[in-house]
C-alpha cells in the first residue's frame, strides 16, 4: 500500500515537473508585471499625492498674493505652480484667480497669458470653458472681436453651451452682425433654464434685437414631440 502511494506521489511530482517545465517561464513573467504593475500603480498614486499637498501649499500663496494684492508675488507664485503643478487643479484654479485679479489691476496683458495658458495646458475642461468666456470678454474689451471669437469657437461642456452662445452674441452686436447676434442669443435663450438671471438678461438683448421672447417659446412648446402629434 505504501508503495502505491509512493508511486502515486511520484507521478503528480512528475506531472508537476512537466507542467513547470512547460508554463512556469511564462507564469514567472506575468507574476513580475503584475507585481510591477502593482508598484508602479502604488508609486503612482504617492507621487500624485506628494504632487498635490505640494500644489496646495503653493496655491495658498497664490491666494494670499491676491487677497493681498501683491501683483508681483501674484505672478511669481502663479508661474511657479504653472511651471511644477500644470496638471493639477491647482494649477486651473490659481490662473483664473490670478487673471481675475490682474484684470482688476488693469494688467490685462497678464490676465489674457493667464487664461491662454489655462485653455493651452488645462487638465480640466470646466476650468478651460471658464478661461475661454473670460477671455473673450477681456478680447470684447478691446475690439479684438476676431481673437473674441475665436477663443470661443473649441467645443466646451453642454453645461457651457448656452453661455458660450451668449458671448459669442456679444461680440457679434459690437461688430455690427445683428443678424447672426440675434441668432446666437436665441441659441442660448433655448438652452437656458426658464427663470434662471442668465435668460432674463438675454431675453432683454433678444428685446432690444426686436424678437419677443414669448414667441420663441411659443414655437419652442409647439416642435415638442407631444405637440407635433
Amino acid at each position: 500500500m505504501a508503495k502505491h502511494f509512493d508511486l502515486e506521489e511520484q507521478e503528480q511530482l512528475d506531472q508537476l515537473k512537466h507542467f513547470w517545465a512547460r508554463y512556469g517561464l511564462a507564469i514567472t513573467w506575468l507574476l513580475i508585471l503584475v507585481l510591477g504593475a502593482f508598484a508602479a500603480w502604488n508609486g503612482y498614486q504617492f507621487w500624485e499625492r506628494r504632487q498635490s499637498g505640494q500644489a496646495s501649499a503653493l496655491y495658498d500663496e497664490v491666494e494670499r498674493a491676491a487677497q493681498s494684492g501683491d501683483v508681483a508675488l501674484l505672478e511669481r507664485a502663479g508661474a511657479d505652480i504653472r511651471d511644477k503643478y500644470r496638471r493639477t487643479t491647482y494649477a486651473s484654479q490659481a490662473a483664473l484667480l490670478e487673471a481675475r485679479v490682474l484684470e482688476e489691476k488693469q494688467k490685462t496683458d497678464g490676465a489674457r497669458a493667464a487664461l491662454s495658458w489655462l485653455i493651452d495646458n488645462g487638465a480640466d475642461d470646466g476650468y478651460k470653458a471658464v478661461a475661454r468666456l473670460r477671455l473673450a470678454a477681456l478680447l470684447l474689451d478691446t475690439k479684438a472681436y476676431d481673437d473674441a471669437l475665436k477663443a470661443l469657437s473649441a467645443t466646451v461642456p453642454p453645461a457651457f453651451q448656452p453661455l458660450v452662445a451668449d458671448r459669442r452674441g456679444d461680440v457679434l452686436l459690437s461688430q455690427g452682425k445683428r443678424d447672426e447676434a440675434r441668432a446666437e442669443f436665441q441659441r442660448a435663450h433655448s438652452q437656458l433654464e426658464p427663470g434662471s438671471d442668465l435668460r432674463h438678461l438675454v431675453e432683454i438683448k433678444l428685446n432690444a434685437l426686436g424678437v419677443d421672447p414669448a414667441t420663441l417659446a411659443g414655437k419652442a412648446q409647439a416642435s415638442t414631440p407631444e405637440n407635433a402629434k
